[in-house]
């Protein structure tokens, strides 16, 4: 993969001053556990003209955010930009630890929500496309705040394909046995998962298995499952004939927590063995299981991640994380994956635990677009202000919008992926709004493509209350995120005892929350009371946003006091 630049990308408020125009088989299919809801679509074109990069600053640089500031939306509120340009990322993990924490009587970190993790958590109903790649669907809907709206940008990839059709999988499962991970809830409901996972893979899929506390071992090189073991390697202690799926499962059960965190260690050995067992046409996968609280050897994503670069860009394995654990070194997992090529999620129980490995990791496992990014141009004439919710740390610089070696997101079959922009149309504006477009590589002959899709003021009619379902979900759960990152409780409830992301990874994009500057609320931002009022009233009743209801009802009886 290429090296993501950061520049021009903007997701403070920012003022117009420029012209211009923007499953696995055996798994029950198609992710029926996500939220779904009926979305209507902007006009899309196959080849629609896309905008021109937007000039240089009138300064002369280059619009990147302040050294040790990137991603900050307090840093970034102003500048002459009608693009908006960003690496997709379909990571939900931010959205399950709020959930968690919030269960657990305290309110999140701030610096642990990300708005974009909370709007992807649920999967909206957009037209699908008929091959590999996006479809582009732009809607939105005005706010109560005078001349603000909400402008939801959704892609979509083709479903999950049949058995027959998906190549097999090649997975090695890092899993942390540190001592850490003998809480309930850790190391046993990883133990529960993997079973869980193991019955539902084909007989042509493989899986090797890396522990790793204060060092790594291989447990279990690349076994096929379909392969029966003879009286050889797969033979048990009584000598009985045990197959590569039992071997599985035997080498699952007598997983036992212990000692220290080496993540370094646990990471590379987990690469190493995947190069070893790397399978010629399956699709390779690592799969990291942790609650990421490294405390040993390297201990910053970049380091750890610097170790296995050419496995990562020369064999194309890329990265999976499952975080569990009440204490979780949230920062330093979702760093990993993004740099690593991949995605995370979190799981804190059973239920959970089933739809990552029955619907999230199958949807990682086949690619349907490598490298996908995403710019959204504004048109200055109709549009005064816009600001992007949340994709801080996904920036991209408008001008490496069609650079191929800039890095993207790795986005697989059956994902959405939605954008929400808060936008200020000017005074009597009528016209086009805004043209939004994805670029991606093909993931067979990293062949370019892109889509794109449009919407007009008049297309912002009607009121929230009144849009679509799918926005006014999309709509609630930013809003939740947004009132999480400025909630300031009486009694000290906010949970602060997680690692500070500074203490697990040295990056700038995660300062320390105790000396970020307040984030600029949504516009129409409602107080918790009134966002309890509307997830009640959302018109979809989903086991989904049933569970986003009540955090919500939770967090507003917490941060009350």
């Amino acid at each position: 993969m290429g090296t993501r630049r950061s520049g021009r990308m903007r997701q403070g408020i920012l003022a117009l001053a420029v012209a211009g125009g923007v499953a696995l088989a055996g798994c029950s299919g198609g992710g029926d556990g996500a939220e779904r809801a009926t979305g209507d679509s902007g006009e899309k074109r196959d080849s629609a003209p896309m905008p021109a990069p937007a000039p240089a600053l009138p300064n002369g640089g280059t619009g990147a955010a302040p050294p040790g500031g990137q991603g900050d939306d307090e840093r970034r509120e102003f500048a002459p930009d009608h693009l908006s340009t960003f690496a997709l990322d379909v990571d939900t993990a931010s959205y399950g630890f709020a959930r968690r924490t919030i269960a657990e009587g305290r309110l999140p970190d701030p610096s642990t929500v990300r708005p974009e993790e909370f709007v992807n958590s649920f999967r909206q109903d957009y037209p699908r496309p008929d091959g590999d790649g996006f479809s582009v669907s732009v809607d939105g809907a005005r706010t109560d705040d005078d001349g603000w709206s909400l402008v939801r940008v959704g892609l979509a990839t083709r479903g999950e394909p049949a058995e027959t059709e998906r190549p097999p999988a090649a997975l090695t499962f890092v899993i942390d046995v540190s001592g850490s991970m003998a809480e309930p809830g850790r190391l046993d409901l990883v133990k529960r998962s993997l079973g869980l996972m193991t019955d539902r893979l084909r007989p042509d899929d493989s899986v090797a298995l890396v522990t790793f506390s204060d060092t790594a071992e291989t447990v279990l090189p690349m076994t096929r499952l379909g392969d029966g073991g003879g009286r050889g390697e797969g033979a048990g202690d009584d000598g009985e004939d045990v197959g590569g799926r039992t071997r599985v499962h035997r080498a699952v059960a007598e997983l036992e927590p212990s000692r220290s965190t080496n993540l370094e260690a646990g990471i590379t050995t987990g690469y190493d063995t995947a190069v070893r067992g790397r399978k010629e046409g399956a699709t390779n996968r690592v799969v990291l299981l942790s609650d990421a609280l490294a405390n040993t050897g390297e201990t910053s994503a970049d380091g750890i991640l610097g170790r296995i670069s050419d496995a990562r860009r020369e064999h194309g394995i890329t990265l999976f994380g499952v975080g569990v654990g009440s204490d979780y070194g949230d920062a330093l997992m979702e760093r990993l994956a993004d740099k690593g090529d991949g995605h995370t999620t979190y799981v804190s129980d059973e239920a959970e635990a089933r739809e990552v490995f029955c619907e999230q990791l199958p949807a990682h496992i086949e690619l349907r677009a490598r490298d996908a990014k995403a710019q959204v141009a504004f048109d200055p004439e109709t549009v005064e202000q816009f600001r992007l919710i949340g994709y801080n740390n996904r920036e991209v610089a408008d001008d490496d919008f069609r650079d191929d070696s800039v890095d993207g997101g790795e986005i697989g079959p059956g994902h959405t992926v939605t954008a929400l922009y808060a936008v200020r149309t000017r005074p009597g504006a009528d016209g086009r709004l805004a043209t939004a477009s994805v670029r991606w590589l093909d993931p067979g002959s990293r062949a370019p493509r892109e889509e794109s899709g449009r919407i007009g003021t008049a297309d912002l009619d009607g009121s929230l209350g009144e849009a679509d379902a799918g926005l006014q979900v999309t709509a609630v759960a930013a809003y939740f995120a947004d009132a999480l990152r400025t909630a300031a409780p009486p009694g000290g409830h906010v949970d602060r005892d997680l690692p500070e992301p500074h203490a697990t990874t040295p990056n700038p994009a995660t300062p320390n929350p105790a000396s970020r500057a307040p984030v600029t609320p949504i516009p129409a931002a409602p107080s918790f009371a009134e966002l309890s009022e509307r997830a009640h009233a959302l018109p979809t009743r989903t086991r989904q946003v049933r569970e986003l209801t009540s955090s919500i009802d939770q967090a507003a009886r917490l941060a009350a006091g």
